[in-house]
């Protein structure tokens, strides 16, 4: 069950993870992966798509995900909020693996056009 799609909430700390193989299954729920741990986590899986919010941060976890040869895609937040679950202020690990789900969905089933990282 290879991971085609991977779903990452970014945070200051804490990040959850969401893959899916091509069929939109679940191959990978991590809800709760510590920053020191996010890339060996990412580097541990085979290379695919990875969706994210474009943040401040954003960019530096593109290009250390690309040198393990993922494919990023930043999403720009406006069209990141009608897959979140609480408000933007609410945090909530379970909302956050869900948005990461709907983030893949939206990856693997609708084909959204989102900004590639420059």
């Amino acid at each position: 069950m290879a991971i085609v799609y991977l779903g990452i909430d970014l945070a200051k700390s804490v990040f959850a993870l969401h893959g899916v193989d091509e069929g939109g299954r679940r191959a990978l729920v991590k809800p709760s992966v510590a920053r020191g741990k996010l890339e060996e986590v990412v580097a541990g899986l085979p290379p695919c798509v990875i969706g994210m919010e474009a943040c401040s941060g954003a960019h530096h976890w593109v290009r250390l995900f690309q040198a393990h040869g993922n494919t990023v895609r930043l999403i720009a937040p406006e069209f990141v909020v009608p897959y979140r679950l609480s408000g933007k202020c609410g945090k909530n690990d379970a909302a956050d693996a869900a948005k990461n789900a709907r983030l893949c969905w939206a990856m693997l089933h609708r084909g959204e056009s989102f900004a590639m990282p420059a």
